[in-house]
């Protein structure tokens, strides 16, 4: 297994405005954020906020190309990202102890903090197809280049794993620094993992390993 230190490249926010940070996903051009009662659009190049949706986001989104997806207490939201209208909802498989959500394969996979676990969840009715155990607290997930990605968050240690999508076992770990803990992850599909900061308001860029 491949061990090393996260490399912070760049830090957004704190915002004005936002508690905390919760999840983060990637559009291709912004990266959007979830804030308790708002879903944000971030600039990367300037690092200013550029969008605010007004809808109910406590945990994970995703994106698919076109819509967003947005965990709300113990649902998942796709949301016209135009208008901010939410579209239809699917039952969370955790129930409300959701974490993070990203979107492959035309699926979504979902983190569940305390129980340990991602789930692959059909987008169409919530079913569970799959399920991936970790031996730590899971919070956001993604995927990049057929990587499955997750953050976790346990005990003031935050790291982001690199673990084999059939069998969960860790491949490679990227150690964050004291206190940057991460709520939520997404990768821009290039040199970067955006990373969500929690309590702290800010969302941070770390370095993706070369391959």
């Amino acid at each position: 297994m491949k061990r090393a230190k996260a490399e912070i490249i760049r830090e957004y926010g704190p915002f004005a405005d936002i508690e905390g940070v919760h999840g983060v996903t990637w559009d291709g051009e912004q990266v959007w954020f979830a804030a308790g009662d708002t879903l944000n659009a971030l600039d990367p190049g300037s690092g200013e906020k550029t969008r605010s949706l007004n809808v109910a986001a406590h945990a994970g989104t995703a994106f698919d190309g076109e819509h967003l997806f947005q965990i709300a207490e113990d649902r998942i939201q796709k949301i016209d990202p135009e208008t901010g209208r939410v579209l239809s909802t699917i039952p969370a498989p955790g129930g409300g102890a959701d974490s993070g959500l990203a979107w492959a394969e035309g699926t979504l996979w979902v983190g569940q903090y305390n129980e340990r676990k991602i789930h692959q969840v059909d987008p169409r009715d919530g079913a569970i197809l799959r399920t991936i155990e970790s031996n730590r607290y899971v919070t956001g997930v993604t995927w990049v280049e057929g990587e499955l990605w997750h953050a976790t968050w346990e005990s003031d240690e935050s790291e982001l794993r690199r673990v084999d999508p059939q069998s969960g076992e860790v491949l490679e770990r990227l150690d964050m620094p004291e206190g940057a803990g991460v709520s939520g992850l997404e990768s821009d599909g290039g040199e970067r993992f955006f990373c969500g900061g929690g309590r702290t308001g800010k969302v941070r860029a770390v370095r993706r390993p070369k391959r």
